[in-house]
């Protein structure tokens, strides 16, 4: 079985279709629904003195339970996320989640532009590695997230009125020219 695993549901029915076209043998189409694993919510994630290192949870333990048969099962695994740093940080953490479960099978990284019968077709021929340089980009992007909002956004209540504001990468840097620095 080839195992074909996208971030929404709603683009599983059209890459199944276009996919099924170029592949022999059964083909299954299967959701994510996203991250599987993330920082942990209400605490830092970050091991500042381990270099940065993040601190990875699951996120989705259903999705996992649901998706770890699928896994199993397939022989080739096609992770076709987005194509974009988000998407193969996405399919970088299939590849840790699942880890035991790809051991000894072809894994590899696809992504189209389009939901169209032609971009997904290229976009399954090209197939390729995960590139660790958009990984290493979107996890640094969601450990500077962190760090600002857990170690900023405080310094910006006591400054001003309301809780409610967080301090982001834009707002950081808005904040810091209009401070003049």
């Amino acid at each position: 079985m080839i195992l074909i695993l996208v971030e929404s549901p709603s683009k599983a029915r059209a890459v199944a279709q276009y996919a099924r076209a170029i592949f022999e043998g059964q083909v299954v189409v299967r959701s994510t629904l996203g991250h599987l694993r993330d920082l942990p919510e209400g605490q830092l994630g970050v091991n500042i003195p381990a270099d940065f290192r993040p601190e990875f949870v699951i996120r989705n333990q259903r999705a996992i339970d649901y998706l770890r048969p699928f896994v199993k099962e397939a022989q080739q695994v096609y992770l076709a996320m987005d194509p974009d740093r988000e998407g193969e940080a996405i399919a970088w953490h299939v590849t840790k989640v699942f880890a035991s479960e790809l051991r000894g099978k072809f894994v590899y990284r696809v992504s189209f532009h389009a939901i169209t019968r032609k971009a997904v077709q290229e976009g399954l021929r090209r197939r390729r590695a995960i590139d660790e340089k958009l990984v290493k980009a979107a996890v640094a992007r969601r450990v500077i997230d962190r760090l600002i909002g857990y170690k900023i956004s405080p310094r910006l209540w006591a400054h001003v009125d309301g809780k409610d504001l967080s301090a982001g990468r834009v707002q950081t840097a808005a904040l810091r020219i209009m401070a003049g620095q």
